[in-house]
């Protein structure tokens, strides 16, 4: 008994136009002969990511010599500047937080916390206790018979809830012992006495204008 001849149903390409076998028949097969023909899919990925950048306004031409082409920086803004207001005393001032309502006025009586530092920044004194945050404000009246001068120059204009920072040289601060504002405590007010006679800097909030 014959036996039938096998049918293949594979092909062998290795030219443009190769012969191949399919159901014992012989044929020819046409190979693309460019990269374009073989990978379609990949031209088309390179004419969509072409046609992209042209609809930004990019090319690769531009990318590369041209990148002022591309979308501006946003604009950055500048940090607001604290100014510094020098008086006629020597006392140099800084508005910090402007506060709301009626200003103090000279002759008034008035509620603040306030730091006390020396001129090289080393704490003095503070209402405001460091740790705890707890404050113990102080009432003054505006009168530089009974507070130092310069902090009298510092609290007017202020509207409650303001803050302010100043540098009070020694010949409108503690021209004396019996002005305030002045620590209770022994260790604190020694050391503010010890340091009254240089300049000191008063960081000032007002809480109150009580009259």
């Amino acid at each position: 008994m014959a036996l039938a001849a096998p049918q293949f149903g594979f092909r062998y390409c290795f030219a443009s136009q190769i012969p191949c076998f399919k159901n014992g028949e012989q044929c020819k097969i046409t190979v693309p002969k460019s990269s374009d023909e073989r990978m379609p899919s990949l031209n088309v990925k390179k004419l969509l990511r072409r046609s992209v950048l042209q609809f930004v306004g990019l090319s690769p031409i531009f990318i590369s010599i041209s990148p002022v082409s591309s979308a501006p920086m946003q604009e950055m803004r500048e940090p607001d500047i604290i100014r510094t207001l020098k008086l006629d005393s020597g006392v140099r001032l800084q508005d910090i937080v402007e506060g709301e309502g009626p200003e103090a006025h000279e002759g008034d009586v008035v509620e603040i916390n306030y730091v006390c530092r020396r001129s090289n920044g080393y704490f003095v004194h503070s209402t405001v206790d460091q740790f705890s945050g707890e404050s113990a404000p102080v009432i003054l009246p505006l009168d530089d018979k009974q507070i130092i001068e310069g902090l009298k120059e510092v609290l007017i204009g202020m509207k409650p809830g303001g803050k302010r920072r100043a540098l009070i040289p020694p010949s409108v601060g503690y021209i004396n012992e019996n002005l305030q504002p002045v620590p209770e405590e022994f260790g604190p007010r020694r050391s503010l006495m010890s340091h009254m006679k240089e300049p000191l800097i008063f960081e000032v909030q007002l809480l109150k204008v009580l009259s």
